[in-house]
């Protein structure tokens, strides 16, 4: 636990996977097949983690590859725009694109579809990973998609490799995304591999039922990942919270209410949220909790990464709400 912890408290990480381009409908409301203005803004699971991490003052390097087009630069230009590290983000040419994002700023009916045909972040290959210094970083983060095609998967477990020698715990959001993968039995066996090589692990009630073969299972599956290979197990719950699992320990924790736009981008703000605050020497629970808030400032506002908190509008948030539901 304490090398999880100090890893974090470097508040310097090194984060693999996508960024993309989001694309939404104005004003909101609007339905997609409706809309006549579109605004868009950096997306990508591993990105938005990385811009949310930033702008609530941590470091992050992202390490990818993106489209050798305008798409690809677009999406270079944003990261450095939240302050993320793009030393490590790859152009790749070819018929390679970057993934799209299409989805709505409403909650009833909401609808999100996602371009990932030939998408230029799965050929992220060893010689990625290989180039990178970890030793300039406390930790690594992934989300799960990096997983689902080849190169890189194999490219994604060659990093926790090298990673590990040099002494930095590894952080996984399961982020299951079916439309990515070849078969649900492929994605059972290499996420669960994954998730035995990490330290923290985070996921929602679907994400570990999936592993475990059967929703029902799911709460199962966290505990015993984490009285096995992870240190932390964070099981959310959606809008009845999270049971995080530590040290033997099972830490209930409620949500921020808030009138929600949309369902989108509330895991990457809540890790961002999660990981600044350990960083900055929070308890674990109170950690989780500001990440929760995170999460709700993130589903309040329009777009991923440009509705995702800074370190002023969080600050606020916590001390203009009532609080917390009961856990």
């Amino acid at each position: 636990m304490k090398q999880l912890l100090d890893g974090i408290k470097a508040n310097n990480f090194v984060i693999v996977g996508r960024a993309g381009m989001d694309f939404f409908p104005d004003p909101p409301g609007t339905k997609t097949e409706d809309g006549v203005m579109f605004t868009a803004s950096l997306g990508g699971s591993s990105a938005n983690i990385a811009a949310g991490i930033c702008k609530l003052g941590g470091k992050a390097a992202l390490v990818t590859r993106v489209s050798d087009d305008s798409i690809g630069r677009y999406c270079v230009n944003q990261l450095k725009h939240y302050g993320v590290d793009t030393r490590y983000v790859t152009p790749v040419g070819g018929e390679f694109r970057n993934s799209l994002a299409v989805y709505e700023s409403r909650v009833d009916d909401h609808q999100s579809v996602i371009y990932r045909n030939g998408a230029a972040d799965f050929q992220m290959d060893e010689s990625d990973v290989v180039a990178v210094d970890y030793s300039q970083y406390g930790a690594l983060i992934t989300a799960g998609t990096v997983f689902a095609a080849e190169p890189s998967r194999t490219a994604t477990f060659k990093s926790f490799a090298l990673a590990k020698q040099a002494g930095l715990p590894i952080i996984f959001d399961v982020d299951y995304r079916p439309y990515s993968w070849p078969s649900p039995q492929v994605a059972e066996e290499v996420l669960s591999r994954a998730a035995t090589e990490c330290d923290m692990i985070v996921g929602n009630d679907e994400e570990f039922g999936f592993m475990a073969g059967d929703i029902s299972k799911g709460l199962d599956k966290a505990r015993a990942l984490s009285e096995t290979t992870a240190k932390v197990v964070v099981y959310k719950m959606g809008h009845e919270g999270a049971i995080t699992f530590a040290q033997g320990r099972e830490i209930r924790t409620g949500i921020y209410p808030v009138d929600a736009l949309k369902p989108t981008g509330a895991g990457d703000s809540f890790m961002a949220g999660m990981m600044t605050s350990l960083a900055e020497g929070y308890e674990l629970e109170d950690a989780i909790l500001r990440g929760s808030a995170c999460a709700s400032i993130t589903v309040s506002r329009p777009g991923c990464a440009p509705a995702m908190a800074d370190t002023p509008t969080l600050d606020k948030f916590l001390a203009d709400h009532p609080g917390p539901t009961d856990a």
